[in-house]
Formats: C-alpha cells, sequence, structure tokens
C-alpha cells in the first residue's frame, strides 16, 4: 500500500483509542488535524515528543487543530501513558498496523547492529477536508512540535 501523497485525500480509518471506544478520521471532518506516529509509550525521544505537543496543545486548538498519536502499543499502555504525562489529546492503539500501513511509517530499523521493523517517528498535517498538506519523516524531537504549529497555522 503506498501512503497517501501531499494534496490527496486520505482514506478514512478507525483504531482504538484510550480510554474506551474508538477514533475515526472522519471524526475530525472540518478541523485541521495533526496524526503523529511514534514508536513507543513511556520511552524516552516518544515522552519528549507527547510531552512537546501536550505544551502546545493550547496553541493548536486555538489554531483549530486537532491532534492524535498512533503507536502499536496496546489501549492499557496508552491510558497509563495518557495519565501519567496528562495528555490532552487521544493516543489510538494500532496494534494491526491499519494506520500505520496506510502512512507507510512501518520501516526496517537497526539497534545494536539487530534489524527490525518498527515506527518510524513521522507526523502527518491534514486540512479540515482529509487532504494531506504536509508530511514529516525521520522526525527529530527538538523543535518539531512549533514547526508543526507553525505549518499549522499556515493553512
Amino acid at each position: 500500500m503506498s501512503a497517501p501523497k501531499i494534496g490527496s485525500k486520505v482514506k478514512d480509518f478507525a483504531l482504538p483509542t484510550n480510554g474506551e471506544g474508538s477514533w475515526s478520521l472522519k471524526d475530525a471532518k472540518g478541523r485541521k488535524l495533526v496524526i503523529y506516529f511514534y514508536p513507543k509509550d513511556m520511552t524516552g525521544g516518544c515522552t519528549q515528543e507527547s510531552q512537546d505537543f501536550r505544551d502546545l496543545h493550547s496553541a493548536f486548538r486555538k489554531a483549530g487543530v486537532d491532534i492524535v498519536g498512533i503507536s502499536r502499543d496496546s489501549v492499557k499502555s496508552h491510558d497509563k501513558f495518557v495519565a501519567k504525562e496528562k495528555l490532552p489529546f487521544p493516543l489510538l492503539s494500532d496494534a494491526e498496523e491499519k494506520a500505520c500501513k496506510l502512512f507507510d511509517v512501518i520501516q526496517e530499523k537497526s539497534l545494536y547492529g539487530r534489524k527490525y521493523l518498527g515506527i518510524e517517528r513521522s507526523t502527518f498535517l491534514l486540512d479540515g477536508t482529509g487532504i494531506l498538506r504536509r508530511e514529516w519523516r525521520k522526525v527529530k524531537v527538538p523543535g518539531h512540535a512549533e514547526e508543526v504549529l507553525e505549518a499549522a497555522k499556515s493553512l
């Protein structure tokens, strides 16, 4: 499956979310949306990235932008992560890699010489009609949330 291209509509998807229930792309209809994919709850870079989006959450809301985070972690893990970090936005559990495959974020990675498939830290910005406007791949965390906010404000 090829990832959506800039300027194209993103196919609807639904995933379980922290708390109870599920979230689908159509839930964000009419609002700009940041979708950030991250490798794992409670790890250094992922915690910092989530904290950065949390700290700028009110600025994103003021700009009419919703935020969702996605990893392959379980809903139970997300519940703990959201509570610990006081995240004001939903985290979606993609254990079956539906959204990960849709956005083509599962990539070969290497750790201590061992190769494995994992989530490449990536962020996608959609306008209020579900059109992909910007994407960031191989994200470096410092300054990233601020960069995404500036891009969202310019939509």
